[in-house]
């Protein structure tokens, strides 16, 4: 499933066009990719599975054993996180939060990217590939002390997310041909999952579904989705939080930090029966900029700065300050997410105010293929590398990142091209005149671009845009907003022109991306189809392209001959490529620093999820070699 990224991330896209006359290849940034180091552990295999004295079955941690006790601190910017409910959180930083208090039935390996059992034992496939039985272990309980059983796994498969409460770009990831599976007690600790079609990535797809305690959780859902929608919000009483993860929420301080405590009913131990994590707490930090972590990182007040927070300017600094600074870079190659700059090609109305959701005169434009070719032509990428990332990057053209292994390579990098941009307007019945640039009814063409404050990557990346797309006679009016408020327009109340963001992407299984690329997808942005009041999201008016995608996507799931699925696969990356609905930007290289002070600490490309929890995927085997007070390098 893919997310929205408050950080600096990205890829991009590529166009081109009907015209391949004048376009030209360009080559990657050897800099950035002599920064991209590698970080490699040996693979320690599976996980055991030992037993105490209470009978709890229990994962054995697979890292070095460490001691508990401590602090650990990292950071993010802006203004928080918007929820702290995992089920409806939109966000990468509020659904990573989900990730520190809330277990999986199953997660990736960050060794193997195979998906392997955490709250699950054992997982058996029906020859046909339809049915999943799912035995859970014994003994794990939630933190207010009730069972985890197979009635929480139902509940949450058949309620929570196959009736699309919150956040429905899960049910969206577990769907095929529209279809959700179903979930069936076999008994107190057993499912079984029923798909209709064999479901290639249903174990991947998986991975990423929270399971809730039922007995907290279920009424709610009784009453309506609005209600759920504020259920755990950011002004909960954390007391009231019934977690399974690895912390818990002791308080939050909005605007300011949010703290976790141990999980003491975790169901993981260490190789001498320690119960997991090591760590007494776990705080996130919120600072104003990205610059404020850099300097609070150097001054021994973070303990990590993760993914996507170390940008490109700081990062030759940064690698000259690490003997003296105490702390060890890393490098995870090409991030998997995409950053791009998308507009508004709603054509409804407001079924609440009667009114369009956006200016008719300018749906025209941004629904005018010739337009957003034109401005995928007239945007230096490289430009923005070297400038703004510092080489720390790649330009990118493709829906899929240079980090997926389903990236359509056949799909060219093409360098600015001013001409070809402004003969494409030319095309799409646009007149250039010596005051700017107008339509073929004679309005002037200008708009609103959006993205979120704080961000100075962002913020560079949006000037250059506004130069770029000048050259041309387009008058962009800039405007960067809080990101919280960003999210409620992109994905409510739908009422914005342009905007530049980022999206996680799929490292592994490109299918991840069906919340995004299917007609009815939960962030379909660039046309966003709103949920009915019972969940579904209806489409009538979906583009021949689109349905096309939809195809595709359904093919990609239920195919299981490997060529098969990246001709699939690279199909829908040549359509997009085609019809620009995103015009991708860059790919930055993901860099992490960590102060020595802390161990296990083990970044892993294939062992990335979202922040909070970030490259940190062994968290709960993570400690410090000794206690030393915040600042002490």
């Amino acid at each position: 499933m893919r997310n929205i990224l408050a950080l600096s991330c990205a890829s991009a896209m590529l166009l081109t066009a009907c015209s391949t006359a004048g376009k030209k290849e360009v080559s990657s940034s050897s800099s950035s990719k002599s920064l991209a180091l590698e970080s490699k552990y040996p693979d320690p295999g599976p996980f055991k599975l030992v037993t105490n004295s209470d009978g709890e079955e229990l994962w054995q941690s697979r890292g070095e054993t460490g001691k508990r006790g401590g602090t650990f601190t990292v950071s993010t910017f802006g203004s928080g996180p918007k929820t702290f409910n995992p089920w409806a959180a939109a966000d990468v930083e509020s659904d990573g939060i989900g990730y520190l208090m809330f277990e999986h039935l199953v997660d990736t390996d960050a060794w193997t990217g195979k998906p392997y059992g955490r709250l699950a034992k054992s997982i058996e496939i029906s020859p046909d590939k339809k049915d999943y039985v799912i035995t859970l272990r014994k003994g794990l309980t939630w933190s207010d002390g009730k069972p985890i059983t197979a009635d929480d796994v139902v509940f949450t498969m058949n309620t929570l997310i196959g009736k699309g409460f919150g956040n429905s770009s899960r049910r969206d990831v577990l769907s095929v041909y529209g279809k959700f599976p179903t979930t069936t007690k076999v008994d107190d600790l057993t499912v079984k999952i029923h798909t209709d079609v064999p479901f290639v990535p249903f174990l991947n797809s998986l991975s990423g579904v929270p399971i809730g305690p039922k007995h907290i959780v279920e009424p709610i859902t009784k009453k309506n989705m609005k209600e759920f929608q504020s259920f755990w919000d950011v002004n909960c009483d954390p007391k009231t939080l019934v977690t399974s993860g690895r912390f818990k929420l002791l308080r939050y301080v909005p605007g300011q930090r949010a703290e976790f405590l141990r999980n003491e009913k975790y169901g993981m131990v260490d190789k001498e029966g320690t119960r997991l994590p090591y760590l007494d707490k776990f705080v996130y930090a919120i600072v104003p900029d990205q610059n404020t972590q850099i300097l609070k990182f150097y001054a021994g007040e973070l303990d990590l700065l993760d993914i996507r927070s170390v940008k490109g300017p700081d990062a030759a600094l940064m690698k000259q300050r690490e003997k003296t600074g105490n702390f060890t870079m890393h490098g995870l190659g090409p991030d998997d997410g995409t950053m791009f700059i998308m507009f508004n090609m709603n054509r409804r109305k407001d079924p609440e105010s009667g009114k369009y959701y956006v200016d008719p005169i300018k749906q025209k434009w941004f629904n005018n293929l010739n337009f957003r070719q034109a401005v995928s032509h007239a945007l230096n990428r490289q430009r923005i590398v070297n400038n703004v990332l510092r080489g720390v990057g790649l330009p990118l053209y493709t829906a899929e990142s240079e980090a997926s292994p389903f990236l359509n390579k056949d799909l060219k990098q093409y360098p600015q091209d001013l001409d070809l941009a402004a003969n494409l307007l030319k095309q799409g019945g646009f007149v250039k005149k010596a005051d700017g640039l107008y339509d073929a009814d004679g309005h002037k063409v200008e708009f609103s671009l959006l993205t979120n404050s704080g961000n100075i990557i962002r913020d560079a990346v949006c000037i250059i845009i506004m130069d770029e797309l000048k050259k041309l006679g387009i008058k962009v009016n800039y405007q960067p907003i809080d990101f919280n408020i960003l999210i409620s327009k992109a994905d409510h109340s739908l009422d914005w022109e342009a905007i530049v963001m980022g999206l996680t992407g799929p490292r592994i299984e490109p299918y991840d991306g069906a919340n995004v690329w299917k007609s009815d997808g939960r962030l379909h942005m660039f046309d966003q189809r709103k949920p009915d009041s019972t969940g579904k999201v209806i489409v009538p008016d979906r583009r021949d392209w689109e349905a096309k995608i939809d195809e595709l996507f359904d093919k990609m799931a239920t195919t299981f001959d490997e060529t098969k699925r990246h001709e699939y696969c690279n199909e829908y990356q040549a359509i997009v490529y085609e019809q620009q609905p995103f015009i991708y930007l860059y790919t930055p290289l993901l860099l992490t620093s960590i102060k020595n002070s802390v161990g296990n600490y083990k970044p892993l490309p294939l062992g990335i999820n979202y922040t909070p929890l970030g490259s940190m995927h062994n968290l709960e085997e993570i400690y410090f070699y000794s206690n030393q007070p915040k600042g002490a390098n």
